[in-house]
C-alpha cells in the first residue's frame, strides 16, 4: 500500500483528500480488483496492467463520490453574465491578484493602526459607497437576503410592512418574500393585484401599527400588459407624509444608472438615495461584479441602527468579502465596470476576436442574444457575433469534463460559444479545449 501511495497520481490524490481518505478507498479498489483477478483469472480475461494503470482513476472516482470534486475554473461560454451556476460575477483580474496578499496573512480588518486602538471592519467599504451612491451610510452584510431580512428587522420588528402582491416574488433557492418577512418578526400586509397596485392602496393600508412601505424590484420575472405599479418617488413622497418609513430592494447591486437601453429603466442605489429612501439594498456579485455580499445605502439613521442590530453580528461578511469587495469599489470609483463593459464590448474588436477564434475552429459565426443574468434585466437579450458549430450533445458534455473545462449552451441546431462572457486572456485556452473535444473521447 505505501509503495502504491507513493506514485504521483496518488501523491496528487493525497494533496486533495489527504493520505488517511486515500488509503481506505485504495483499499476498497485493492479489494474489489482481487475479487476480480479470482474471478476471471482462470480465463484471462482480466488484465492485470491494464486494471492496474486504471487504479488510481478508480481510486478517485470513489472520493469524489463520498467527498465530492473539488472545485474547478471554468470557461463560460454562454453568454450569461451573471451565471448563478458558475458562482456568479468573476472578480476582475486585477481585483484578484491582488487578494492573496492581504489573505495568507494578518490584515488591519478591525484595528487603527495611527492609534492601535479597534476600528470598524466596515468603515473602508463605508466610505466607497458613499462615495459612489451618494447615500448617507452604507453596510455590507453577506447576501441581499440577508441585508432585507436585517432592514426588516430594524426597522419593522414586530409592526406592519405593506408590499404589492405584484412583488410578493420567490428569489432564488425557493426563498420567498413573505417567509423573509414572516422570519424578521414583521407582519406582512398585501395590497393592489397580481398585475396592478396603485398609490391610493399603500395609503388605505397605512395604520398606526405600520412601520415600513417595502418595494421589491423586478429580477427574475417580468408581468406585461395590463399593470400598473407606483414609482419610487410617489412611495416616498407618500412616506414622508405619513411618516412611514420606505425600503427598496434594488437586488441587482447596480450603483451608479448605466448608460445601456437594457438598464434604462432600472433605478441605481445611486438614485435611490437621491429619492430619500430610507434603505435600498442590493447584491455585490451581480451588476456590482463584486463578492457575494448584501449592500445596504440609505439614512445614516437607518443604516446605523441596522450596524446596532443583533442580527447584524450573524451576517456581517469576513475578511475575504471585504478585501474583495473593497478592490472592487476601487475600479468603480476610477470610473471602470469590467463586468459590465464585456456584456458591450466594442462590435469592431469584438467581431475581430470571434473570427479568429471561429477560423481556427473552422466554425461559423453568427449573431446571438446574451443576458445579463442573475435576476438582472429579465428576459431582455444583447445582441452579439458569437462562434457556432453544429449542435452535438456529446461535444456538449466532452466540452465540460475537458481542461479547461468550458460551458457552452444549445438552440436552433447549433453549438454556442458566446465569447463575452470569456475574458480575452483564455481565448487560446477555449480554441484548445474545443479542438480537443471535437476530436472525441481520448
Amino acid at each position: 500500500m505505501d509503495q502504491l501511495l507513493a506514485r504521483p497520481a496518488f501523491e496528487r490524490l493525497v494533496e486533495l483528500y489527504g493520505r488517511p481518505w486515500v488509503k481506505v478507498q485504495a483499499g476498497v479498489v485493492l479489494q474489489a480488483l482481487r475479487a476480480e483477478l479470482a474471478a476471471g483469472g482462470s480465463g484471462g480475461d482480466l488484465d492485470l496492467e491494464a486494471a492496474l494503470e486504471a487504479l488510481p482513476g478508480r481510486v478517485e472516482a470513489a472520493l469524489r463520490r463520498d467527498l465530492g470534486a473539488p472545485l474547478r475554473r471554468v470557461l463560460n461560454a454562454t453568454g450569461i453574465l451573471v451565471h448563478t451556476n458558475l458562482g456568479r460575477s468573476p472578480l476582475p483580474a486585477e481585483a484578484a491578484r491582488a487578494l492573496p496578499a492581504l489573505l495568507d496573512a494578518y490584515c488591519d480588518l478591525e484595528l487603527d493602526l495611527a492609534t492601535g486602538r479597534r476600528g470598524d471592519r466596515n468603515r473602508r467599504v463605508d466610505g466607497l459607497l458613499r462615495a459612489l451612491t451618494g447615500a448617507e451610510a452604507a453596510l455590507v452584510v453577506n447576501n441581499n437576503a440577508a441585508a432585507l431580512l436585517l432592514a426588516l428587522a430594524t426597522l419593522a420588528s414586530g409592526r406592519r410592512a405593506v408590499v404589492s402582491r405584484g412583488e410578493l416574488v420567490e428569489i432564488g433557492g425557493s426563498f420567498r418574500i413573505p417567509e423573509i418577512l414572516q422570519a424578521a418578526g414583521v407582519e406582512l400586509v398585501e395590497v393592489g393585484t397580481t398585475n396592478r397596485t396603485r398609490l391610493a392602496d399603500y395609503e388605505a393600508a397605512i395604520e398606526p401599527g405600520t412601520a415600513l412601505l417595502l418595494k421589491i424590484f423586478p429580477s427574475n420575472y417580468r408581468i406585461s400588459g395590463f399593470v400598473e405599479a407606483v414609482s419610487v418617488e410617489a412611495l416616498v413622497d407618500l412616506g414622508r407624509r405619513r411618516n412611514v418609513a420606505i425600503l427598496i430592494d434594488e437586488g441587482s447591486g447596480l450603483l451608479r444608472p448605466h448608460p445601456a437601453l437594457e438598464l434604462r429603466e432600472h433605478r441605481s442605489l445611486s438614485e435611490l438615495a437621491a429619492l430619500g429612501c430610507d434603505l435600498a439594498c442590493g447584491s455585490g456579485d451581480k451588476l456590482l461584479g463584486g463578492p457575494q455580499a448584501g449592500i445596504l445605502v440609505g439614512r445614516e439613521s437607518a443604516v446605523r441602527a441596522c450596524a446596532r442590530h443583533p442580527l447584524y453580528r450573524a451576517l456581517r461578511p469576513d475578511r475575504t468579502t471585504l478585501a474583495a469587495l473593497e478592490l472592487v469599489l476601487r475600479h468603480h470609483l476610477a470610473g471602470f465596470s469590467p463586468l459590465l463593459d464585456r456584456m458591450w464590448p466594442d462590435p469592431e474588436s469584438h467581431g475581430r476576436r470571434v473570427r479568429a477564434a471561429a477560423a481556427a475552429l473552422g466554425a461559423d459565426v453568427a449573431v446571438v442574444l446574451g443576458f445579463l443574468g442573475g435576476g438582472s434585466a429579465p428576459e431582455v437579450g444583447i445582441p452579439a457575433e458569437a462562434v457556432v458549430l453544429p449542435q452535438d450533445d456529446a461535444l456538449l458534455a466532452r466540452l465540460r469534463e475537458g481542461e479547461p473545462a468550458v460551458v457552452a449552451y444549445q438552440k436552433d441546431g447549433r453549438l454556442v460559444l458566446d465569447l463575452r462572457t470569456i475574458d480575452p486572456g483564455d481565448d487560446a485556452g477555449l480554441i484548445g479545449a474545443v479542438a480537443a473535444a471535437r476530436q472525441g473521447p481520448a
